[in-house]
């Protein structure tokens, strides 16, 4: 905010004093600013539903908890584009898609010229770094150190490209591996006069769910419920009935489900034969007992029906949280060598995964809509000593917000293009009456894998209005406060005309304020 100090008159002599006191305060300020440490770790696909600190239904995550029960909560953390590439750039740039330009994973490469929060941390003394899954095709810019998995990595034995651009294999399991790197480069590798900023980014908790060999027998004696809505018959609601993610129908029997046998087909059965193939024997011996008892089980009893379908459910769930306890044990080992290492007082700690992920709800897996369970996303964090702020934080947040939120905290100014809003307000706790009101979302990958149509919409803290277009032409309308579930679309309802026009208004607003092409016709929403 600029200090407007209009209607004062100085003499001459007295403007000179004033001049030289605001520059000796400067000064002093800057030199007083401190620039706090950055630990950033996103996890690929991991839902607030999977973590104990906002929800008990199906597993702990006690480090993970570690972080919440310190620090704080984000109870309304959003993304804006729920797909992997996208939401990364998203991140890091602190724009939208529309304003980035990487759009979907299909068919963009991230333009690594232009700014990134780590290129501004960099410019004021910061040692940045980079580990694990980028996903953004083009090689990182703005690191002072960065290996990444290429595209979406591999859970056993990965390959690593290095900044000598050369690719490197590395033994044992994905999530200990990425971990690993990142505490050596903290301990070993940075500078340690000046203030780092690390982004980890695992692998974890992606689709298709390999569990580190220690943790396979976890949770083979708990039976879950299958969510509520777990039959939806999509009723008012064409794009969801038109989607290709269905646990029943969509989830893959051999890649997803791990039930290979020499003499069953599916469609994705070479790509599972190929992971798995990257196993040594000992991990592969570990791997085939485990699931051959299971496989021989599947296969005698035949399961049909909906009987079928609560067996796939049971697994899918299973194998996720035996690969979310991998990442959960390993946000404590980078917790602990925090504390360890007296880091823990200058450090910000922050948590999260580039989107949500269906748990079984509507049916589905995967993420893309900008239904709840996707378009929100786990956010924690724990504060430096000098914030007192502790537990929920409730306003609407999106990452866009990250980027300013890291540049503030690091005493750099926020440039005036970067679209979201820092969160340094509310982790001091103070009263931001003025916060946004309405998140803008826009997802784009369509036609492609699992066949979620292209929409754009708008979310208030009771209402979310979606526009489906391109090859379709249907509006959404929840009341979240009735319907939290997002099961009856009221859109053009008797009653629902005032609501609806005002979100169509804000939605308008949403689309000029981020310069998204989309609001001048469906054909331009990729300029």
């Amino acid at each position: 905010m600029k200090n407007l100090q209009s209607g004062l008159l100085y003499s001459l002599t007295g403007a000179a004093a004033v001049a030289s006191l605001s520059s000796c305060s400067s000064q002093k300020k800057a030199e007083e600013q401190k620039q706090y440490n950055i630990v950033y770790i996103m996890t690929d696909d991991h839902t607030a539903q999977m973590m104990s600190c906002y929800d008990h239904r199906y597993m702990e995550t006690p480090n993970l908890d570690r972080i919440a029960a310190d620090g704080v909560r984000f109870t309304n953390s959003f993304v804006a584009n729920s797909l992997s590439g996208p939401s990364r750039a998203c991140m890091i740039t602190g724009k939208h898609s529309c304003a980035n330009k990487f759009y979907d994973n299909t068919t963009c490469v991230f333009d690594a010229s232009q700014q990134t929060f780590p290129k501004l941390l960099q410019k004021a003394g910061y040692e940045t770094a980079l580990i694990g899954k980028w996903h953004l095709e083009s090689l990182p810019t703005g690191f002072n150190y960065w290996e990444i998995v290429p595209g979406q990595g591999d859970y056993y034995n990965p390959d690593f490209i290095t900044q000598n651009n050369d690719t490197i294999q590395k033994h044992g399991y994905v999530t200990n591996l990425i971990t690993d790197d990142a505490i050596n480069w903290m301990e070993n590798q940075r500078d340690k006069d000046k203030p780092f900023c690390i982004l980890i980014h695992h692998k974890a908790i992606h689709r298709n769910w390999l569990a580190d060999t220690c943790n396979l027998a976890l949770y083979e004696d708990k039976t879950f419920p299958l969510p509520d809505n777990f039959f939806d018959d999509y009723e008012g609601r064409p794009a969801a009935a038109a989607q290709e993610m269905s646990i029943v129908k969509d989830m893959d029997m051999i890649y997803d489900l791990k039930m290979l046998r020499p003499d069953k087909q599916s469609r994705l059965k070479s790509m599972y034969e190929k992971y798995i193939g990257r196993m040594d024997g000992g991990q592969r011996a570990a791997w085939d007992k485990f699931y051959g008892p299971i496989i021989d089980d599947f296969y005698k009893k035949n399961p049909q029906g909906k009987e079928l379908a609560n067996w796939k459910f049971q697994r899918y769930i299973r194998d996720y949280m035996k690969t979310v306890k991998s990442l959960d044990d390993n946000v404590g080992r980078v917790l602990d060598y925090l504390k360890e290492k007296g880091l823990e007082d200058n450090t910000l700690v922050v948590y999260t995964s580039d989107q949500g992920f269906y748990m079984g709800e509507h049916g589905w897996f995967d993420k893309r809509f900008m239904y709840e369970e996707s378009m929100r996303t786990p956010l924690i964090m724990r504060l430096p000593k000098d914030f007192r702020r502790k537990g929920d934080i409730d306003e609407m947040v999106q990452n866009i917000d990250y980027a300013p939120t890291f540049l503030e905290l690091a005493g750099v100014e926020v440039p005036e293009d970067i679209q979201g809003v820092s969160l340094v307000p509310l982790l001091k706790g103070e009263k931001t009456a003025d916060w946004r009101k309405a998140l803008y979302y826009h997802f784009y990958e369509y036609p492609a894998e699992h066949m979620v149509k292209r929409h754009y919409g708008v979310r208030t803290d009771r209402y979310k209005l979606i526009h489906f277009y391109n090859d379709i032409d249907v509006w959404e309308l929840y009341d979240l406060q009735a319907d939290p579930t997002e099961m009856r679309n009221i859109y053009g309802q008797p009653g629902t005309e005032d609501i609806t026009k005002e979100l169509k208004v804000q939605l308008s607003a949403l689309q000029e304020q981020y310069n998204d092409p989309v609001r001048f016709s469906p054909e331009r929403d990729k300029e």
